[in-house]
């Protein structure tokens, strides 16, 4: 019986593996169809996590527009991007657009030069972002307003100024590059959370709202990334927080999470968290018992506020 049991069971195990791997086979393949020739406009482009996003679209075939603040950045990363010879698909010379998303009234003119580009876009990824560190009470609102600035109110700006033409085209794809911060808060990180949950809630109703048009939005939570997000993160005053913390020290390399966001935009999925085992539970902790999520983050405040006598 054991035997007829397992000589029964292995042909099945196998064929099961097959099709799955026959599954993601065609996953990939579809997923780098899709983004072959797309036109794809990243913010935030000069650095970190934009950066090595704009090197793993240009790999692929993609189209780009890079954007940032720094039109000699930009230049520095095209150069670098159309000198790289590591691909064997056709590869286009990137474009840049310099402008300034907390400036309400470059965004509009911005757009217009992103749109002449290529004569459309495909996927705008919402990366650019200022991080923040500090403590509340000791907060200027102009700081709340700094930080929500860059990472909502000038993303939203720019995706609004592009969405008509994607509308009228009934194609397109709209990336956020949020953070697990936008699921859940932690101590002295408030205006920077704040500013994540914000984007968190706008993408997710743009996606409802879109569908209707066939155009895809994805949200990318990740967690810790090793970049210079914490060295360039404002404080409670508004000056430059210039430390590298600890937890930035143990993320994960920009080069794998632009990876994972490559094949997340490929895939065109929702929603998706790029951290580690602890802050995803997290994200489940706060929703199943959020009592004991709330002792954990209190005690958290008390060891970092006793760590750095905040």
């Amino acid at each position: 019986m054991d035997f007829i049991t397992s000589t029964a069971i292995l042909p099945l195990l196998f064929g099961c593996l097959g099709i799955f791997g026959l599954f993601r086979l065609l996953q990939w393949v579809r997923g780098k169809a899709y983004l072959r020739n797309a036109v794809v406009v990243i913010t935030g482009a000069t650095s970190g996590l934009g950066r090595e996003c704009a090197k793993v679209f240009y790999a692929v075939g993609a189209k780009l527009v890079l954007c940032g603040r720094n039109g000699e950045a930009l230049e520095e990363l095209i150069r670098e991007l159309t000198a790289s010879h590591a691909t064997k698909v056709q590869t286009h010379k990137p474009y840049m657009v310099t402008f300034d998303l907390t400036d309400p009234g470059a965004i509009v003119a911005a757009a217009a030069e992103i749109l002449q580009c290529f004569g459309c876009v495909d996927i705008l990824v919402n990366n650019a972002g200022i991080s923040y560190r500090g403590a509340i009470v000791d907060t200027t609102v102009d700081v709340d307003k700094r930080v929500m600035e860059t990472n909502y109110f000038g993303p939203i700006a720019l995706t609004k100024a592009l969405l008509p033409s994607m509308i009228k085209r009934r194609q397109g794809h709209i990336v956020a590059i949020s953070s697990i911060q936008g699921k859940i808060s932690i101590p002295f990180r408030s205006a920077y959370a704040a500013s994540k949950h914000a984007t968190q809630a706008f993408f997710d109703c743009l996606r409802a709202e879109m569908e209707q048009y066939e155009i895809e939005v994805t949200v990318i939570s990740p967690g810790y990334i090793h970049t210079n997000l914490s060295v360039n993160a404002i404080t409670a005053d508004g000056s430059r927080y210039g430390v590298t913390d600890k937890t930035t020290v143990q993320g994960r390399s920009p080069v794998e999470v632009a990876q994972d966001v490559l094949a997340a935009v490929g895939k065109k999925k929702k929603d998706v968290i790029l951290a580690d085992v602890l802050p995803s539970l997290a994200v489940y902790l706060r929703t199943l018992a959020p009592g004991l999520f709330f002792s954990l983050m209190a005690s958290r405040a008390r060891k970092e506020r006793k760590s750095k006598n905040v």
